[in-house]
């Protein structure tokens, strides 16, 4: 008769949290960027065209701005946090470039991240137009 011993956890596969990773999360970041750009260009067009003429200063659209951006640097900040999550999942370092369930969660996280950091600077340099610049013209 052959003894049964109870796995232990090192011999267990990696599981991850998710039957299939999805790259949704990869696009949210570049996406809430975008839409922070469409949205700040729009209303200072708008806000230039009608509201305060070609010469006009920018005024409560400034304040605008500021709490669009903040609203989009939250977004940002939890999506790379959510990819941050992904990144550190289990015990492996990187490089995650094995075929494997777990590294494949790992590396979605880590682009996720990257690409939520490179969202955030992009959205910040939206941001600072209105802050360097007081008019329309």
């Amino acid at each position: 008769m052959s003894e049964q011993r109870e796995p232990r956890p090192e011999d267990q596969p990696e599981a991850t949290p998710q039957v299939r990773d999805t790259l949704w999360l990869l696009v949210i970041g570049p996406a809430i960027w975008a839409m922070h750009f469409l949205l700040s260009y729009v209303a200072a067009a708008v806000w230039c065209a009608k509201m305060a003429g070609r010469a006009g200063p920018l005024g409560d659209l400034r304040v605008a701005i500021g709490v669009l951006t903040l609203v989009a640097l939250a977004g940002i900040a939890l999506t790379g946090w959510s990819g941050w999550r992904r990144h550190t999942f289990g015990n492996a370092t990187a490089p995650h470039d094995f075929d494997t369930p777990a590294d494949r969660h790992r590396f979605l996280g880590f682009s996720t991240l990257l690409l939520s950091g490179l969202s955030f600077v992009a959205t910040v340099f939206v941001a600072l137009c209105v802050v360097f610049i007081g008019s329309c013209e």
